[in-house]
């Protein structure tokens, strides 16, 4: 009979706010992502009123990308041992104080700290996040689930173009920060009824700190170096230092992981074909997506003139078409599996971004750069779905948080490699630069088209609960 099945689902299934707690989970996470490109339309003015330097400068965006990125894994490893819900709750309540304290800094030491816990929170907040979403739904419904997690992602990056030049030009810089206040202060009044209470935790008792100390000043390193290779060059000191440190790190954290009775992460993890495919798919199109942004913005601000507010209207579609394709990506998934949907959504990126590598820099933007763009942001929405459900298809919810912590990591490394790249590629001329960086974004793009049949596990999304399978 049929009714025998119900017995089936976990009681997350039958939440009857689920999707409630996930919106508002989303828009937590849409507070993380904005402010990564929300400070660059602003720092000018930051720099005129706290009368802050260029390396000063420099640091107000990369602090929070340094301890986003680098505690991730270790944000991920506490959701398991100490339970989602409470870390998850934990970080918020960190980046809501710590935004509060950047809008009212008096001076480029208490903004600078206040970015550095921005991000601490923001990597507590960040992976139980996207374990609870993984947790608590299952089959068709957590695809769907991680498509609107995928929108968020992607669309976040371009809102905070947008929203930083508004609230810069109207209200003032400290805004920026002032915004994630009354948010984050209303999401920690409503979620605590929403979230399911944390079970099965082991407790932090028996952490790895030797490893989460290796891990974090391992992607700290190779953040730093990344970030630093667009202004100081990829040959510099100042860029292979880092680099080489943060190999030697990460060499470093597998040997302590393999010692240790209670280590950070199973390494194992890392030998899993969904965990490792979904984790290169996320590095591919955070990469491509933020790449995007900074060519686009330089192409607009200062080859066209635009100012900050009218450039972040222009990439609104693009922040459309990233979330519509998150949405098809959702349902291609769930359909014609992850390898079909990974494919076609790299292809389409690349056949979206070929006509910028071919046109000069000083074409209409209107008819060059915005469809172009669009229709590769169309294609990213539907990676990014395709990465999160690859990742975490075949991981046991005692897991999650660490494989989240693992697909975030790689979310953040993407970024910081996207704009290194970019940024190095289009310091040539105008139109050589441009056209040299789109060059490699398409050719990027296209070799992940190409490979994804091989990478990415086949089958399909289970309707069953638990994990979904993939073989």
């Amino acid at each position: 009979m049929p009714r025998t099945h119900t017995a089936l689902p976990t009681p997350a299934h039958v939440r009857p706010r689920r999707w409630t707690a996930l919106a508002l989970i989303c828009a937590a996470q849409f507070m993380l992502i904005l402010d990564v490109t929300v400070v660059n339309v602003a720092l000018p003015a930051v720099a005129a009123d706290l009368d802050l330097g260029r390396t000063a400068l420099t640091w107000v965006v990369t602090a929070y990308t340094l301890c986003f990125g680098g505690l991730m894994l270790l944000g991920g490893r506490l959701a398991d041992a100490l339970g989602a819900r409470r870390v998850l709750l934990t970080g918020l309540a960190l980046f809501t104080a710590a935004s509060l304290a950047c809008g009212l800094a008096p001076n480029a030491a208490v903004l600078l700290s206040g970015r550095v816990i921005q991000g601490i929170g923001a990597a507590l907040l960040s992976p139980a996040a996207l374990a609870l979403v993984t947790t608590t739904f299952h089959g068709p419904e957590r695809a769907r689930a991680l498509g609107v997690w995928a929108a968020v992602g992607g669309t976040g990056s371009a809102v905070g173009v947008l929203l930083g030049g508004a609230l810069t030009a109207g209200p003032g810089w400290p805004w920026i920060f002032y915004v994630n206040v009354p948010t984050g202060l209303a999401l920690l009044a409503v979620l605590p009824k929403l979230l399911p209470k944390d079970t099965g935790t082991t407790g932090a008792g028996h952490l790895d700190v030797p490893g989460a100390l290796l891990v974090t000043a391992a992607t700290g390193a190779l953040l730093y170096g990344l970030v630093g290779a667009g202004d100081a060059g990829w040959t510099s000191a100042g860029t292979l230092l880092p680099l080489l440190g943060a190999v030697a790190l990460y060499a470093a954290f597998a040997a302590a992981e393999r010692r240790s009775r209670t280590p950070l992460m199973d390494l194992r993890l890392l030998t899993r074909r969904p965990v490792v495919a979904g984790s290169l798919l996320m590095l591919v199109a955070t990469a491509l997506l933020i790449a995007f942004f900074f060519l686009g913005s330089m192409w607009l601000q200062h080859v066209h003139g635009l100012d900050a507010f009218r450039t972040g209207l222009l990439f609104l579609p693009v922040a459309l078409t990233t979330a519509v394709g998150a949405h098809l990506g959702s349902r291609l998934v769930t359909t014609a599996g992850p390898r079909v949907c990974a494919a076609a959504g790299t292809a389409l990126t690349a056949a979206g971004c070929l006509p910028l590598a071919l046109v000069s820099a000083t074409a209409d933007p209107w008819t060059t750069l915005l469809p172009s763009l669009a229709t590769a942001a169309l294609g990213l929405g539907a990676v990014f779905v395709t990465a999160t459900t690859t990742a975490l298809g075949l991981i046991p919810p005692h897991e999650a948080g660490l494989a989240s912590g693992i697909v975030n990591t790689c979310h953040e490394l993407g970024g910081g490699i996207g704009v290194a790249v970019a940024s190095t590629l289009a310091l040539g001329t105008v139109t050589t630069g441009f056209t040299t960086a789109f060059t490699v974004c398409t050719v990027t793009a296209a070799a992940a088209a190409l490979t994804a049949p091989l990478l990415v596990p086949g089958g399909r999304p289970r309707a069953s609960g638990g994990a979904h399978g993939m073989h």
